[in-house]
């Protein structure tokens, strides 16, 4: 099962690589309403402290996105190719399995 955990002091380029790593969809990471600048910390985008997240295969999209945003980073699950959004139901191993680019 795929499985990592996130710290404040992560780029986002490196979580966003890790996350297409595991699970082969894409992570669009957001500082305010724009998409957050690859080379910024996860720290630095937020609003509050970033405690460390894990972030599993067995969380369902909408839950994983809730569990970031409550450490203040807003981010959403999307396709393999970032042509959508995968819906908030699927879990991220299912999402991986119909939508990833593994």
């Amino acid at each position: 099962m795929a499985e990592f955990n996130i710290s404040g002091r992560m780029e986002v380029a490196s979580l966003q690589r890790q996350f297409k790593e595991e699970f082969g969809l894409t992570l669009r990471v957001y500082k305010g309403s724009n998409f957050a600048d690859p080379k910024d910390t996860l720290a630095s985008i937020s609003d509050k402290k970033v405690e460390d997240v894990s972030c599993i295969g067995s969380i369902q999209a909408g839950n994983f996105e809730e569990r970031m945003k409550n450490v203040g980073i807003k981010v959403q699950v999307a396709t393999g190719d970032n042509s959508s959004l995968v819906s908030n139901t699927y879990t991220l191993n299912e999402a991986s399995k119909l939508f990833g680019d593994k």
